[in-house]
């Protein structure tokens, strides 16, 4: 599972239904949602 920094909770989190995306420049990146409070979690370079 990949991990993010949840900037509500403070504290780093596994991303709950991670998604691989790719920026405008190339870089890979993950997009997901925190599993406790619900924010959205973005984290660059993750992989799956």
């Amino acid at each position: 599972m990949v991990e993010a920094y949840c900037v509500k909770c403070k504290a780093k989190r596994q991303i709950k239904n991670p998604v691989m995306t790719t920026l405008k420049n190339g870089r890979k990146a993950v997009k997901g949602v925190c599993p406790v409070c619900g924010t959205k979690l973005f984290r660059i370079g993750g992989k799956l």
